[in-house]
């Protein structure tokens, strides 16, 4: 008999072909599993030969080989994440009152004479602290995040309405109720009802860039306001019935990119541009200044794709988002190289 043309079905039916199915699939998940472990002894028996020969560990080699930044931090970051003591484990998620303690437990741990290597607590310290104060962002980002807005409380409405007098100081607001909510970008004549997404951290975001880069953010709304530019003549441009503006509301957009930066943050992606912007522990500040700077970005990125309408938003951003994570991967990368972590405004880009 000839199994030239004999399918594996024909030659195995039922269990038995079930059984010589699971059994390469088990076959593999084995072999991927003993690669690991392989690896993983290997690269642990080769630490310990190098730190006998040079009498380095691990933490040593990277801070003397690395510059301060992204580069260094996730190094040292995946370096206690991955190693088998309790003590460097732990350490990634220390108070930051506790970080100067802990960077001398772990000298102590693996006999680093601090004396002798001044300059390796330093560096450590400034890593840990990146590493523990991103944690702790993230932390207050999503406090801010889950707070929604209460027109009840007096604060909430103070900033709210301090957003309108910064984007619109020539035209007083005729009452909290209005339809004038619209000229910055909310979709109707109470704003309250836009911010149940991303609660109070979107009012926030909007405010800070109203406040600190007020230029910018009244061209951003003068500009999202503005008819397209077309090379059609006037009388075809007329007869088109999809929307003649740059296509988006200003505040509702803002809220949108913040929950952009939001995801940036929460997914880890953010730690390459915070870990080379802030020396030491990212801040909101950090956080609100890179709200800004992506907002001016995707307000570039709209202008460049030209969609006819808003209701492209979607395809729009998440063109922009998958750019944004691509920038990122980059372990050098600032997305706003200006800003530093004494920053107290943001830097017009």
């Amino acid at each position: 008999m000839s199994f030239q043309n004999t399918s594996v079905s024909t030659l195995y039916s039922g269990t038995e072909y079930t059984s010589v199915l699971g059994l390469s699939v088990l076959d593999l998940v084995l072999t991927q599993l003993l690669v690991l472990l392989y690896c993983k002894c290997l690269w642990r028996g080769l630490k310990f030969v190098v730190r006998k020969v040079t009498g380095r560990c691990e933490l040593q080699w990277i801070c003397y080989n690395n510059k301060p930044g992204a580069r260094r931090t996730l190094k040292i970051e995946s370096s206690l994440k991955c190693s088998k003591h309790e003590l460097l484990q732990s350490a990634i998620s220390v108070h930051p009152d506790s970080v100067e303690k802990t960077i001398d437990d772990i000298m102590s741990l693996k006999k680093i004479n601090l004396d002798t290597n001044p300059q390796l607590g330093i560096s450590l310290q400034a890593c840990l602290l990146q590493i523990v104060g991103y944690r702790n962002l993230v932390v207050e980002v999503e406090k801010l995040r889950r707070e929604p807005y209460d027109c009840e409380n007096p604060a909430h409405e103070e900033m709210l309405v301090k957003l309108w007098k910064e984007l619109r100081p020539d035209s007083p607001l005729s009452g909290r109720i209005s339809k004038q909510w619209c000229e910055i970008g909310f979709q109707g004549n109470d704003p309250k009802t836009d911010f149940r997404g991303m609660g109070l951290l979107g009012l926030h975001n909007l405010l800070y860039f109203a406040e600190h880069d007020k230029a910018t953010a009244l061209q951003v709304l003068h500009d999202s306001l503005q008819p397209k530019h077309s090379k059609m003549s006037k009388a075809e441009w007329d007869k088109k019935k999809f929307d003649k503006a740059i296509g988006y509301s200003f505040a509702i957009v803002g809220i949108n990119i913040t929950d952009l930066t939001y995801s940036l943050l929460v997914s880890g992606a953010l730690k390459t541009h915070l870990y080379n912007v802030a020396p030491e522990m990212p801040s909101l500040v950090h956080f609100q200044q890179t709200f800004c700077y992506l907002m001016q970005e995707f307000h570039r990125f709209w202008i460049e794709e030209d969609p006819c309408d808003i209701m492209e938003f979607t395809r729009v951003r998440t063109k922009f988002h998958k750019r944004i994570l691509k920038q990122l991967k980059n372990p050098d990368m600032a997305l706003c190289p200006h800003f530093t972590a004494s920053d107290l405004h943001l830097v017009n880009l």
